[in-house]
């Protein structure tokens, strides 16, 4: 079983990845660090506790990280694709607060699981930079790393060029694909393609099989509404996140390459992210070995099974 530290910024996307992270049997989340993206830290915050209660999971420590990027620039968030609350047109309770245990956190958890911990970031990068700044040698401790984000040699979602998540802190985005041993990014190359239908849902809102299953329906038809006016055609809406997850429990249904990796902080390209995919020698494939595993296609219909299987799990 992966033990997983996921860093995000639910987000409906985000969200629907922690909701299949705790039913998936081979995912043991040790924690969760809630930072802006998708939403401010607050409503980040308070939606992954209110997912992690309604999977009776109080227990697993939500940790308190980024509220801006690394420029100092503030955020800019998209209400008009995760909704207001970041969750389409679910408010979570009012009673509902995340208690955030300070981000030294991290660093504990990291010793505790030295050697087998995996992190697993699907929002902003600049809470996962911001460890390597503070405790560079912790992160020597950990296992592998998956992020979402990037899109290499495809156009961006969110600029024709850029990414959301490398978007929104390119210099930590750098920072983390520079720094991270053993990383795995998983770009948009896959995730504009993990595109989850009104069938696929229906499937796993037949009955309801756990405390999330009431979310799924409303959440899905409000990114789905979002995505037919981004891209007109498109048949339901690509969850992103989920398929980091999927990458780390099912790498064999993903085709990687391996490069070094750049992240351009240039206003004109913001969040570009750069590889180098000319034909290689043999003996540049092996320095290439340094360099993250960048996930350029994946097996659709393997990968619906595992989703709908995994929402369907009991908690």
């Amino acid at each position: 079983m992966e033990k997983a530290l996921l860093f995000c910024d639910p987000g409906i996307d985000d969200s629907v990845a922690i909701m299949f992270a705790l039913l998936h049997s081979n995912i043991d989340v040790v924690g969760i660090v809630s930072s802006y993206g998708n939403v401010d830290k607050e409503q980040a915050t308070n939606n992954a506790a209110y997912l992690l209660g309604l999977a009776g999971r109080t227990d697993i420590p939500l940790i308190g990280a980024a509220a801006f990027p690394l420029s100092g620039e503030p955020a800019v968030y998209y209400p008009e694709i995760h909704g207001e609350e970041g969750l389409g047109p679910i408010r979570p309770p009012d009673t509902i607060s995340g208690t955030l245990e300070n981000f030294s956190r991290v660093f504990t958890i990291i010793d505790e699981y030295e050697g087998e911990l995996v992190i697993v970031d699907v929002g902003r990068q600049t809470s996962l930079a911001s460890a390597f700044i503070l405790g560079e040698d912790v992160m020597d401790k950990i296992k592998a790393y998956y992020v979402m984000g990037g899109a290499f040699l495809v156009p961006g979602n969110v600029t024709p060029l850029a990414e959301a998540n490398f978007y929104g802190d390119p210099i930590a985005a750098n920072v983390v694909s520079t720094r991270a041993e053993n990383l795995t990014i998983v770009p948009l190359n896959v995730t504009n393609y993990a595109v989850l239908t009104e069938d696929i849902i229906s499937s796993i809102t037949d009955q309801e099989y756990n405390a999330f299953t009431p979310l799924i329906r409303p959440i899905f038809d409000y990114y789905a509404d979002a995505y037919a006016e981004l891209v007109p055609g498109i048949d339901g809406a690509p969850f992103h996140d989920v398929v980091t997850l999927v990458a780390l429990t099912n790498p064999e249904l993903f085709d990687f390459v391996q490069r070094e990796v750049t992240v351009v902080d240039d206003e004109s390209v913001k969040g570009l992210s750069v590889a180098d995919f000319r034909p290689l020698s043999a003996e540049e494939e092996e320095e290439t070995q340094q360099g993250a595993k960048i996930a350029m296609d994946f097996r659709y219909e393997e990968y619906i099974d595992i989703f709908v299987e995994t929402m369907k799990m009991q908690l």
